[in-house]
């Protein structure tokens, strides 16, 4: 995305590091920038697409994966594109550490009822579930980190939802 979260997450916790990820070197610009502009030296940026983790990180280097407003693909024939599909979870296994968790924050019930099948699939387990995190406290302060994505769903009514597991 834009790295809003990425850079919001590394502004909350400055004694971890935060490296955002997307295949698309402009969409990180905005989070990039802002970095940069306030010399923030634990939040990095990598333009690549997700199924190359493994090549960037060592087998359970990674303590946690934040997956804010994806593509829910609800079309059958993008299964495979979807973000926490089998194949990607499968991924995501080889470099979360053995305490490490899966974080979504997601409009699209169709994918949030997607991800808990492919949880479940996977002989992975759910942490936390919250529907329309905003009708009730937040069960982590990070969740209150908004995405221009985010901004625009709620503006438009739609609830957000999140998920942590671990696989």
């Amino acid at each position: 995305g834009r790295g809003e979260y990425t850079v919001g997450l590394a502004e909350r916790q400055a004694t971890a590091n935060f490296i955002g990820i997307d295949r698309k070197g402009a969409r990180m610009w905005k989070g990039c920038k802002y970095s940069v502009d306030h010399q923030m030296e634990n939040v990095a940026f990598l333009r690549t697409q997700i199924q190359y983790l493994p090549f960037f990180f060592s087998p359970k280097e990674v303590r946690e994966i934040w997956i804010t407003f994806p593509d829910p693909q609800p079309r059958n024939c993008k299964e495979n594109k979807r973000l926490t599909s089998s194949f990607y979870l499968d991924i995501y296994r080889r470099v979360l550490s053995p305490d490490g968790c899966v974080h979504l924050k997601t409009d699209s019930e169709f994918f949030l009822d997607y991800t808990l099948e492919s949880v479940s699939r996977n002989n992975g387990q759910v942490i936390t579930l919250q529907k329309d995190i905003y009708q009730h406290d937040l069960v982590d302060e990070r969740l209150a980190i908004q995405t221009y994505y985010e901004k625009m769903w709620l503006s438009q009514g739609k609830g957000i939802h999140y998920l942590q597991f671990k696989l």
